[in-house]
């Protein structure tokens, strides 16, 4: 009986990694685009189908809901690595959070930069539950912080001992002030969502929504952007220079500024504008290539 020759398996080539974003009707950008709207402002869904919709894109705002379920996760973790690099003073407290109309404890920690570390949802405040966001916190960051600042709750101090026993735990009153004001941020934002439906949800928007600050530059969240035309000029045409102003002044006491800014027209004799002296509009559109063209030979605009 003849042996086989033996072979020798052909190298398989290497695949590209799957995009997330195969099989979606829409392209990528105008994906990204209405997420990071509706994770960084305060806009409802409806809110972003109206404003895509008056851009020409046809898009359902359940269909916006199913983005945001499915890529939030995603933009979040792609804006860790534009973040700063975190902190060893935390800021750790909870917060309250109405989701399906029952109240719900939101743990959150932040570090001395202002960025969030972790955030927990929990049905209970007790001990299990701090416990497991703490180590969460700790298990992602792989810091161990020197110093946690947190509200003087009882389960804190014995739960820092035993995870952080080399942390000092600051108590103080006003300490604890700038994760405070990042509540406020937290609760200004879910305002117009009127509210949480699961728990679910709650867990994939909420995390998502410091990401999306973090990463307003970014051109994989933000979609395009475009950088900013040097020679547009920086005021409005319409602004008086400094040593226009200050001529004005020293002449009159009615400047010719009010009459370019207002298009109204002052009394010399009484140094105050008079609303029923106002030019009509045509005169005004009329004066407009005039006032460009001053501005252009004074060297203002190119």
């Amino acid at each position: 009986m003849r042996s086989r020759p033996c072979r020798h398996p052909r190298p398989r080539p290497c695949l590209a990694p799957r995009s997330a974003f195969v099989g979606y009707r829409f392209p990528p950008d105008v994906i990204t685009l209405a997420v990071r709207w509706y994770l960084r402002f305060g806009l409802s869904y409806r809110d972003v189908e109206e404003l895509l919709a008056e851009r020409g894109i046809e898009v359902d705002h359940v269909t916006i809901f199913r983005w945001v379920q499915r890529f939030a996760p995603e933009f979040a973790e792609a804006a860790r690595a534009r973040q700063h690099v975190v902190g060893d003073r935390w800021h750790v407290d909870e917060t309250y959070l109405k989701v399906g109309g029952t109240w719900r404890f939101l743990f959150r920690a932040i570090d001395q930069f202002g960025q969030v570390i972790e955030v927990f949802l929990s049905a209970r405040r007790d001990n299990e539950a701090a416990r497991r966001f703490l180590a969460r916190a700790i298990g992602r960051t792989r810091i161990s912080p020197v110093e946690v600042t947190t509200d003087r709750y009882r389960l804190y101090p014995p739960l820092l001992d035993e995870l952080l026993p080399a942390a000092f735990h600051g108590t103080e009153v006003h300490a604890n002030n700038p994760i405070e004001t990042d509540h406020g941020r937290l609760k200004a934002r879910l305002r117009p969502m009127r509210g949480l439906k699961r728990d679910r949800t709650a867990r994939v928007v909420v995390p998502a929504m410091p990401s999306s600050r973090t990463s307003a530059g970014a051109s994989t969240i933000s979609g395009p952007t475009y950088p900013r035309l040097s020679a547009l000029p920086t005021r409005s045409l319409n602004s008086p220079s400094r040593s226009e102003t200050r001529a004005g002044r020293a002449s009159s006491p009615c400047p010719a500024s009010s009459q370019r800014n207002s298009a109204i027209f002052c009394d010399p004799g009484r140094g105050s504008a008079d609303q029923s002296e106002a030019p009509a509009l045509p005169a005004v559109c009329t004066a407009l290539p005039e006032m460009v063209e001053e501005h252009r030979s004074a060297g203002r605009i190119p």
